[in-house]
């Protein structure tokens, strides 16, 4: 009987403690947001000016694209972040730990015709001090194309 009660009480001692701990975010949590909203800022603006060797730089290494096919691609891509207020709206930030958040913010993307809003989760992780975003991510959001992918074309009739 002492036995199990003794079990109990550290698996009750347990439980608690991964309960408090477990649940608590790095101590340093709001700076880590707000550096990694300020980094994911910086990318669009990157993005947005068109310095995407410097873009590729802050993408996560995939090995896929070479730093030439990238800048190839973006410079061809439909959209691209709009300037100031339109440029990101309703961010919020989850930290998973001191160099991985998930933002999840509403986009202003500027492209032929109307400008678009996308609303999206983007995880990036902090390598080398840096902020850094999946590379097929801003691929993908851009609407970049691979060279001789297959154009949408519009029915005549």
């Amino acid at each position: 009987m002492k036995r199990l009660t003794v079990t109990l009480m550290a698996l009750i001692l347990l439980l608690t403690a991964t309960f408090i701990w477990g649940g608590q975010q790095p101590a340093d949590a709001e700076a880590v947001r707000s550096e990694a909203v300020k980094g994911f800022e910086e990318i669009l603006d990157l993005w947005r000016d068109g310095r995407f060797d410097e873009l590729y730089n802050r993408t996560l290494i995939s090995g896929k694209d070479t730093k030439e096919s990238f800048t190839r691609r973006m410079s061809s891509a439909r959209l691209k972040p709009s300037c100031c207020w339109e440029k990101m709206q309703d961010v919020g930030v989850s930290v998973r730990s001191g160099s991985s958040v998930v933002i999840r913010a509403r986009l202003g993307l500027d492209g032929p015709g109307d400008m678009e809003f996308k609303t999206k989760s983007f995880k990036l992780s902090k390598e080398d001090g840096i902020w850094r975003i999946a590379r097929s991510e801003i691929l993908a959001l851009a609407e970049a194309r691979k060279k001789g992918g297959k154009q949408r074309r519009s029915k005549v009739k």
